[in-house]
């Protein structure tokens, strides 16, 4: 399943990036987040790792997720655990002090639980919506 969002937020790209870099932040603009811990230490990084803890159709799931790419106009996160693989991908762009995000999520499911995917595109769908809401107002107050 994926899902694709764009927001737009008038702060700098520099700022959003920054902030979005530390996937801990999740906790404040994704509502299906109930915790995201750093594993590792040292500043943020290709390779920097963080544990989260998701509520999604009423399931509690921990995923463990790396820093994929760290770029000025992209950042790549990709997470796992035995049931799935997802991909957080965001590409930034600007105009003056407006960022523009392309929010790519995809989550593939291991197992039997592929044959849930399609049951589950609607939640999805509802989850992609109230991030792109939540994290436009985070961002607006950073």
């Amino acid at each position: 399943m994926r899902v694709q969002r764009t927001i737009r937020v008038n702060r700098p790209q520099e700022t959003v990036v920054g902030y979005l870099a530390d996937f801990g932040n999740a906790v404040q603009w994704d509502p299906g987040t109930m915790s995201c811990l750093r594993t590792d230490q040292g500043p943020i990084r290709v390779g920097s790792t963080w544990r989260n803890v998701s509520d999604f159709n009423d399931r509690i799931s921990e995923l463990d997720y790396r820093l994929e790419r760290l770029e000025p106009a992209r950042l790549t996160f990709v997470g796992r655990n035995k049931q799935a693989t997802t991909t957080d991908d965001l590409r930034f762009s600007t105009d003056g002090d407006t960022t523009t995000i392309t929010y790519d999520a995809e989550v593939r499911f291991n197992g039997v639980l592929k044959l849930a995917g399609p049951f589950l595109r609607s939640n999805f769908e509802k989850l992609a919506d109230e991030v792109e809401t939540s994290l436009a107002a985070v961002l607006e107050t950073l």
